[in-house]
Order: structure tokens, then C-alpha cells, then sequence
């Protein structure tokens, strides 16, 4: 008899944290669903072929914090450029 299959903790919190940066916790959310997708598909990786699922969570978690936190560099980048023209320092 087999054992059942279960789903990592840390790709449904990559997931759920990869949702909740784009609406409540901007930067911080984004950090903690690429720090989970990570820990989560090494964790999927490691362990025997089977026994744990999730690695569809993770990579969208992934996703989702990767996207999020290039909008903010960008976002950041462009503020700093308008100071830059506004403040006329060159």
C-alpha cells in the first residue's frame, strides 16, 4: 500500500503569498513567495518521486513574486528618474 500523496506547505504559502503581494503586502509578499517557491521545489526535488506535490503552486508563486518584484524595481526606477529630471541635477 502506497503512502498518500501530500502537497507541500511551502508551495501553498508561495502561492497564497504570490496572490497577496498584488493586493496587499506589495514588496514583502513578493520576497516571501520567491523565498518559498524555492524552498518548496527543493523540497518537492529531494524527496522520492510521488510522495509529495505542489510543484505547480510553487512555480506559480514563483511567477507571481518574480513579475511583482520587477514592476516595483521598475516602479522605483521611473520615481528616480522623474526626481533626477525634476530636480534637475546633472
Amino acid at each position: 500500500m502506497n503512502a498518500p500523496i501530500r502537497t507541500s506547505g511551502t508551495a501553498i504559502a508561495s502561492l497564497i503569498f504570490g496572490l497577496i503581494c498584488w493586493v496587499m503586502l506589495p514588496f514583502v509578499g513578493a520576497v516571501v513567495a520567491v523565498i518559498c517557491g524555492h524552498i518548496a521545489r527543493g523540497e518537492i526535488r529531494r524527496m522520492p518521486p510521488g510522495t509529495i506535490d505542489g510543484d505547480g503552486m510553487a512555480i506559480a508563486g514563483l511567477v507571481l513574486g518574480y513579475v511583482h518584484l520587477a514592476i516595483c524595481l521598475l516602479f522605483v526606477l521611473l520615481i528616480g528618474l522623474i526626481i533626477y529630471g525634476v530636480g534637475g541635477w546633472h
